[in-house]
């Protein structure tokens, strides 16, 4: 009994470390990678012995994009299941709908694709990615200041509270450049059958650059649009969710489409940094994307603080531990990550600029662009 407590930190040996998830796996934009990249990392873990013993049983739940399904989703993994803390979890909505339950409960996040602004916006939530706000200002940022594009138009599909988070990213841009947008549409929804309103809307305006925050099928609807419309020479500024080798294989050719990524290139083969995540996503038959490098970096993160716990392994002790950590520095990242104490948590706020060309993802920088919100 002695060594079974002494090396499993509060818990026998056959005791699991639970771990929840919550993701958007179903519903009108889907963001598995996150969660497999994280269970690859888990699984590995697990493989070669656990956590002193103790292995993570990492439990992932649809939300299907509905706030009550992720309401009661939310409740049966920190209640029922006993969770320790909430890692890799790609959501449209699990911030916004449970932050105040997670506060409750005194469970932290560490959240793989933060996507509502409750992600960016409360004191139990650590996202690793930057997110789609920050992502806005960087992108526009690049637009008006590297790419000198005058004349931005800009297309913003709203979920939930996310208004007021962009408008935030757009005022920030204009406050550090000085640049307005000359056009804005915050009206289309997500999934939007028919782009053509829009892409005459951009000729209409004599746009030198379109801002969208469209995930990928909305952003190749608007491509498509624009081709069949005649709209010609126009500068595409979208986010990270559209840096896929999937888009740019069925991205109309000839198009200048730049995005924000969030974490080091995967496109870029000479990223030796990525070679981990690489080999282990490959290994597992998972998708090379910005949203499995979130996943994984997340489980990464996760397990040096459950690492570096001395005693018990539980959620009083997990939340400590995110509390009190040292920033963990990642090449694959711009800047560090750390959880801390404070009311909200916005750890990443770089970005490296890329391009669509030719076909295929390069680089349009050599460095991380790092912006500040505010």
């Amino acid at each position: 009994m002695l060594l079974a407590a002494c090396g499993s930190g509060g818990g026998s040996a056959d005791e699991p470390i639970v771990v929840g998830s919550i993701n958007a796996l179903s519903g009108p934009a889907t963001f598995p990678e996150a969660s497999a990249a994280a269970k690859a990392v888990f699984d590995r873990v697990n493989a070669t012995g656990g956590i002193r013993g103790r292995k993570i049983e990492y439990v992932v739940a649809d939300d299907k994009a509905d706030p009550a399904t992720a309401t009661q989703t939310a409740r049966d993994i920190v209640t029922s299941k006993n969770a320790v803390a909430m890692v890799g979890g790609a959501s449209l909505v699990d911030c916004d709908v449970n932050g105040k339950f997670y506060e409750q409960q005194k469970i932290m996040s560490v959240v793989g694709t933060g996507v509502g602004p409750g992600c960016f916006n409360s004191p139990v939530m650590a996202p690793v990615n930057a997110g789609p706000y920050l992502d806005s200002q960087m992108t526009l940022t690049f637009g008006s200041e590297k790419l000198h594009v005058k004349k931005i138009c800009a297309f913003v599909a709203i979920t939930g509270a996310s208004k007021p988070a962009y408008q935030s990213a757009i005022d920030a841009w204009t406050k550090a450049t000085g640049a307005k947008l000359a056009y804005i549409d915050d009206t289309v929804p997500y999934g939007n059958a028919d782009y053509t309103p829009q892409a005459v809307k951009v000729k209409e305006e004599g746009c030198d650059a379109v801002f969208a925050n469209f995930v990928e099928p909305d952003a190749l609807g608007m491509l498509k649009a624009a081709v069949a419309q005649k709209v010609t020479g126009i500068t595409w500024l979208f986010l990270t969710s559209v840096y896929s080798e999937q888009f740019a294989k069925a991205a109309p050719a000839g198009q200048k489409i730049y995005v924000p990524a969030e974490f080091l290139p995967f496109t870029d083969t000479n990223a030796t940094a990525n070679k981990d995540w690489r080999e282990l996503m490959t290994k597992q038959g998972l998708a090379l994307t910005s949203f499995s490098q979130g996943g994984y970096l997340a489980a990464t993160y996760f397990v040096d603080v459950l690492k570096a716990i001395k005693g018990d392994i539980d959620r009083t002790s997990v939340t400590e531990a995110l509390k009190k950590m040292a920033p963990i520095e990642n090449a694959m990242v711009g800047t560090p990550y750390q959880f801390g104490s404070g009311n909200s948590h916005q750890p990443n706020h770089a970005g490296w600029p890329i391009v669509l060309d030719k076909g295929s993802w390069q680089n349009a920088a050599d460095n991380w662009l790092i912006v500040d919100q505010g």
